[in-house]
């Protein structure tokens, strides 16, 4: 009969019930045992079980596999889940909140980190090093970047802060009326009427430069250069309509960089609008040495962007939330923004000072969170606000010609006052959709155009409509703005167009725009396109064309120069993208997964890819056709043993590692095998299972064991054994939480010595220490007991204490005796405790590398190295020279499902790991050896179809070719 299970605690919280609900559907399906659910699902008995104890939320992978082996419905189940994430996550706290009031966000979702969001702001630091010593050097620099990159948050958050003590910067964006906008913004900080030096700027360019020296004057700073940042310079081609105030903008730019007196320009631009930027001479000989390209953030910038902001609010970052970000960011040039939203979604679900991987989750993921945001906002909204909500969006957005669509800020004076635009732009605001200051109103980040469906679908319905709509627009604003001038009006295409337009039913025009259109239409009949009119423009044509001509000679030569930087970027990104590839085809083509990853390896060497090269070096073959749950390796090295659901126990040669050779059969037991042990000494083979019994048999020849004796035990199925280091005794752990003790020295007549209690449930393991004087067992129940075996009166207790959260499934002692390390679950899987006074022992570090909980673990015989295996399929291999700091020395990954053991031989050169589907993998020790010796024995070439198809773009040479 299966065991009964735990009883869920009181209450009725949102964890209990889906744990409730889990339990219902394992009774719904006959109620199986753990057992045969992991052989369904390919998770352990203790992962399983642990989904439904109400204790903690499972993994979604963990609760799909829980659900599929009880034959439930999975898309159902992962709607309980996500809901039950986002209930566990906690609401969005409102903004009027004491607990947001006193603490604002760390991080700035949608929108660009501004100057006072300095003390946010981190990953981008050794760019704005770069950029501070640059402007030393050089006046003029352009920082190029994809959208969402980070350019405007590094110019504002990064660079201006970091110039403060020394220079002055004054900080603009373009709009439509860049020459305007520099004359607002400068002749408030110097003390000039904007309108009369907007004037002088258009007369001489070369004004700015002195009004940048006198702004300087008057801010009383230490006298340092004056700096003018000019963030989304793109802009001057998407919003100016005006291409004599471009030119003139652009030739002031220049002219501040180029004359005597310390002034400097720094430009942020779009990458996409590089080939716009060679479209003037002067601005391309200025660009030909200053070129900044911003790529994606490298995986320790990804953690301080994550982790920095929330140690500075006092918060911190779940290992699982930085591991998922990272891995999901990494090599992303325009991920950015949607990284801080997710992060600021998380937030506001955070539990208490803890951002968790649920709170991410129960939001969507990065790719989701922006989506469900913009959705819930939309959704709010009645049928009329919708439609509000549809024409406003289309207004903020400005369609690209060969580029991406960009936004577009419109004034308060361009929006419609009615009640219910005014309340769409309200919700909006309140949703970071969109931003509002004291004149503008804007759409937070592009990121929201590119990754919203129901926006892109609006964008996508008409684009020449959208269009002739932005034409309209901006050209009713360069007709307010010069006085409703007869000029500026529409004329015969244009004009017929925007007729057009105002028929059309989805479209509603501004008032402003309705008396443009209103005039243009009136002034038609009595206006005519003069001849000489159109000469001018065919000649400007003509010679633009010609320029066209010499700059696109000129921008093929820059061109190589941003692609050397392009090239290193898109190196990296292929390698992790190509090592990724090998670990997931090693087990249906081993040899092509090893010239892959080599070849990613020598592409990009960095100790990711060594990992992925080291996994597919292992020698792989069957040691049982169904589920391996235990292995050894006897005291020579020579023998493995290893034990399966297919009640039998295969023996294996292993004295070549690189020819196993199966050296005998252990049959007898009549269930499936869950422990064994091969004594020191003499090869004398101790096998438990579930059919409760311990046998014991002589392997000193392995190819016909025989039979020695059974033991039995009052305590049912047998989960651990474990041979003192004399061999004369042998501990074994049964499912009721009992540990049976026997004398062996007689291997024929074995004498029960002890039975030592105090579990309340399963013993998992049982570990001698090297004197063989002390016995710790572990359970399922999370404690560890520390028993003493060298005293007169028999075993006594000496220590017990919780050693994990989720139960201890191993423990084994350092070679010294002082030091035991525990698996388990939880957030720390393994960690080291100091048991040289076996009456107090203390923990010395934890392990958190792992995604899963680890099952088991075994030191190298020189006691400098620990090798965990864990249900998250990877093995991890720690350098515990240092016991109080351990730290990663490789993760071996291409598993197919969790791995169940690890062993060292004895004389430490081969590690072991068995896998839970039957297989059994080798690997030396000496990393730098085997990956020296990959070529090796004439592996054959990696071909051109398979290079091409896992590193697109790199030259073809084979590693092994």
């Amino acid at each position: 009969m299966p065991r009964k299970e735990t009883p869920l605690g009181g209450g009725d919280g949102p964890l209990l019930e889906f744990a409730a609900g889990l339990r219902q559907l394992r009774r719904s399906a006959g109620s199986p045992p753990y057992r045969k659910l992991a052989e369904r699902a390919h998770y352990s008995i203790s992962t399983l079980s642990s989904a439904a104890s109400g204790l903690r939320l499972p993994t979604l992978a963990v609760t799909l596999a829980y659900v599929s082996a009880c034959g439930g419905d999975p898309q159902e189940w992962e709607r309980r889940w996500r809901e039950t994430a986002g209930r566990l996550g906690g609401q969005r706290t409102g903004p009027g909140t004491a607990q947001e009031t006193q603490a604002p966000p760390p991080y700035a979702g949608l929108r660009p980190f501004r100057e006072q969001d300095a003390q946010w702001f981190f990953g981008r630091e050794q760019l704005v090093e770069e950029l501070v010593g640059r402007l030393a050097r050089q006046r003029f620099i352009v920082l190029l970047g994809a959208s969402g990159s980070g350019k405007s948050s590094l110019l504002r958050a990064g660079l201006a802060p970091a110039l403060r003590p020394s220079a002055a910067p004054v900080l603009l964006t373009p709009g439509p009326r860049p020459l305007e906008e520099c004359a607002v913004r400068l002749g408030a900080l110097a003390g000039l009427a904007p309108g009369g030096l907007y004037r002088e700027l258009r007369e001489d360019p070369e004004n700015l430069g002195r009004v940048l020296r006198q702004t300087a004057a008057r801010s009383g700073g230490p006298g340092g250069p004056a700096v003018l940042i000019v963030d989304q310079f793109e802009e001057i081609f998407t919003l100016c309509q005006d291409g004599c105030e471009r030119g003139r903008f652009i030739e002031a730019l220049v002219a501040a960089a180029d004359r005597p007196g310390g002034c400097r320009v720094v430009l942020g631009v779009r990458a996409d609008f590089y080939a716009h930027c060679t479209r003037d001479s002067a601005l391309v000989e200025a660009m030909r040495e200053a070129q900044v390209p911003l790529g994606p953030m490298s995986p320790d910038e990804l953690r301080r962007a994550v982790v920095k902001p929330a140690q500075r609010a006092g918060l911190t970052v779940e290992g699982a939330l930085l591991a998922t970000l990272t891995a999901q960011a990494h090599g992303r040039a325009g991920v950015l923004p949607l990284l801080s939203h997710a992060l600021l979604e998380t937030w506001h679900r955070r539990r208490g000072n803890l951002l968790t991987l649920a709170g991410l989750e129960a939001v969507g993921g990065i790719e989701g969170a922006l989506v469900k945001s913009a959705e819930a906002f939309y959704t709010s909204l009645d049928a009329e606000q919708r439609g509000a909500a549809r024409r406003l969006l289309l207004r903020l957005t400005a369609p690209g010609v060969g580029t991406e669509d960009t936004k577009r800020r419109m004034t308060h004076g361009e929006l419609e006052k009615d009640a219910v635009t005014v309340a769409v732009v309200e919700r909006a605001a309140a949703a970071r959709l969109v931003s509002l200051d004291e004149d503008r109103i804007e759409i937070t980040h592009e990121t929201l155009i590119s990754s919203w469906p129901r926006l892109r679908e609006w964008l996508s319905a008409d684009r020449d409509q959208r269009r002739a709509h932005h034409r309209l627009t901006e050209a009713a604003e360069v007709w307010a703005a010069a006085g409703e001038d007869a000029g500026a009006l529409y004329r015969g295409a244009r004009l017929q167009e925007a007729r057009r337009l105002a028929e059309a039913d989805d479209v509603g025009l501004s008032a402003r725009e309705q008396a443009f259109l209103g005039a243009s239409l009136a002034a038609e009949a009595a206006e005519i396109r003069s001849t000489a009119r159109r000469t001018r423009r065919l000649r400007v044509l003509l010679a633009t064309l010609g320029l066209m001509t010499v700059l696109a000679t000129v921008a093929t030569v820059l061109s190589v120069r941003a692609n050397r930087e392009i090239t290193r970027q898109r190196n990296d990104a292929v390698a992790l993208n190509a090592a990724a590839a090998a670990t997931r085809t090693y087990a249906a083509d081993p040899e092509t997964a090893v010239q892959l990853a080599l070849a990613a390896y020598r592409l990009r060497p960095r100790r990711t890819t060594r990992d992925a090269l080291l996994s597919t070096l292992m020698t792989t073959w069957a040691a049982h056709r169904a589920e391996a749950y235990t292995l050894d390796v006897s005291d020579d090295g020579a023998l493995l043993a290893v034990g399966s659901r297919d009640h039998t126990v295969s023996l294996w040669d292993i004295r070549d590692p690189g020819r196993p050779v199966r050296a005998g059969t252990v049959t007898g037991h009549t269930e499936a095998v869950h422990a064994l042990a091969l004594s020191p000494g003499r090869r004398i083979l101790a096998t438990a299972g579930a059919d409760r019994t311990v046998r014991l048999w002589d392997a000193a020849r392995p190819v016909r064991p025989a039979a020695l004796s059974v033991l039995t035990g009052p305590g049912g199925g047998v989960h651990s054994v474990a041979f003192s280091p004399d061999g004369r005794l042998l501990a074994g752990g049964h499912r009721d939480g009992t540990v049976s003790v026997w004398g062996i020295g007689n291997t024929r007549r074995p004498q029960r010595r002890a039975a030592l209690g105090g579990h309340t449930d399963t013993v998992r393991s049982v570990a001698f220490s090297a004197d063989g004087r002390l016995l710790a067992t572990t359970g399922q129940d999370g404690a560890v007991r520390m028993w003493d075996l060298g005293g007169p009166g028999g075993p006594s207790p000496r220590a017990t204490w919780n050693a994990h959260e989720l139960g201890v499934f191993w423990a084994e002692f350092h070679p010294s005796g002082r030091l035991l390390a525990t698996a388990g679950g939880g957030r720390e899987a393994v960690r080291l405790w100091d048991v040289g006074d076996p009456d107090r022992p203390r923990r010395v570090s934890g392990i958190t590398g792992h995604s899963d909980v680890v099952g088991h673990l075994a030191f190298s015989p020189d006691g400098r190295t620990l090798a965990t295996a864990s249900d998250d399929r990877s093995v991890g291999v720690w350098d515990v020279g240092t016991p109080a700091a351990p730290r990663v020395k490789a993760v071996l990954s291409a598993y197919a499902t969790a791995v169940m053991g690890v062993r060292y031989t004895p004389d430490g050169r081969t590690l072991l790991t068995g896998v839970f589907d039957g297989t059994v993998r080798l690997l030396p020790t000496d990393f730098g050896r085997s990956v020296a010796h990959v070529c090796d024995g004439g592996r054959p070439s990696l071909t051109r179809g398979a290079w091409h198809r896992h590193l697109p773009g790199v030259p073809y040479r084979p590693p092994c070719g």
